[in-house]
């Protein structure tokens, strides 16, 4: 019985992956993805400057050479060497705050698209609040309140990003809550958490893993205007603190494309890898979809 079960997991896994390399759309977002996932671990090593060592005068704003492969920003640091390290922490704000945004509204719309009634009411209520408010003016309200810390803008960012997909869990489990493998499970006297647990979860998931995906283009994007706006970390560097630095020294207007276009291109291109790998796995998860 376990032989059969792996060669059927297998057999799907093999499925997966043949789809995966077949769709242009989630083949060209994965390899964006695995591009600035092996930045982010492996780039360090390979481009040692120190991202936040302050260069003389001589070497502020310096266009791109043998000595820096992408010139110097305002301070003299070498614009590489922050890009590289501003990859890892936007790969790291992206994916905390799309876990903790996730667990959230997968809870949230399990909870209230299978208990129904009054536990549907006031968990919606509180759903259409976030989904309501404005989502950019609670950010930067909650993160001058708690501090310009990564670790509180990982949470600001998931505390006001899950409530998109509470409305789609909850959507999915009032299909799934109907099927007759759940009341068959009910029949049979199974607890509630462990319906929702065994059965309703595991067909949800797919859905959520998707959103998950979509969820974390949208958290870079937070991280990057956060930064921008002067509410990132300031001891760190990352790429919106770069176009920070970049719009308060003025290089575009001082005609240094280097230090503002390499890192306004990689948060394209990082948001650009997630929404194609998020739709397209959407569309091979969903066979309506892969037949349309």
């Amino acid at each position: 019985m376990n032989t059969m079960r792996w060669e059927l997991r297998w057999r799907k896994l093999r499925e997966f992956f043949s789809i995966l390399v077949h769709n242009k759309m989630a083949l060209t977002g994965t390899i964006i993805l695995i591009f600035f996932t092996l930045m982010a671990l492996f780039g360090p090593f390979f481009y040692s400057y120190d991202p936040l060592k302050i260069g003389a005068v001589q070497d502020v704003l310096r266009p791109p050479s043998a000595g820096h492969l992408l010139g110097t920003d305002d301070m003299g640091r070498d614009v590489l060497a922050n890009i590289v390290v501003g990859t890892r922490m936007s790969m790291l704000v992206g994916v905390l705050a799309t876990v903790l945004s996730m667990v959230i509204g997968t809870i949230i719309g399990l909870a209230s698209g299978y208990f129904g009634k009054a536990v549907d009411m006031v968990l919606m209520r509180i759903t259409d609040f976030f989904l309501v408010i404005p989502w950019m003016p609670l950010m930067m309200v909650l993160a001058a309140i708690l501090g310009t810390s990564i670790w509180n803008i990982i949470v600001v960012i998931g505390m006001t990003s899950w409530a998109g997909t509470a409305r789609v869990v909850r959507a999915q489990t009032l299909s799934v809550r109907e099927r007759q493998f759940v009341e068959r499970a009910v029949s049979l006297g199974s607890g509630s958490w462990h319906i929702i647990g065994h059965h309703i979860l595991p067909n949800v998931f797919p859905l959520v893993f998707a959103n998950t995906i979509l969820v974390a283009a949208g958290a870079i994007i937070s991280e990057t205007t956060l930064s921008f706006l002067g509410l990132g970390d300031t001891g760190r560097a990352s790429w919106g603190m770069m176009l920070h630095y970049a719009f308060e020294s003025g290089a575009a207007n001082q005609g240094a494309y280097w230090f503002f276009l390499p890192p306004g291109i990689c948060v394209v291109l990082l948001v650009l890898g997630f929404t194609l790998t998020g739709y397209a796995f959407d569309e091979i998860m969903n066979p309506k979809l892969r037949e349309r």
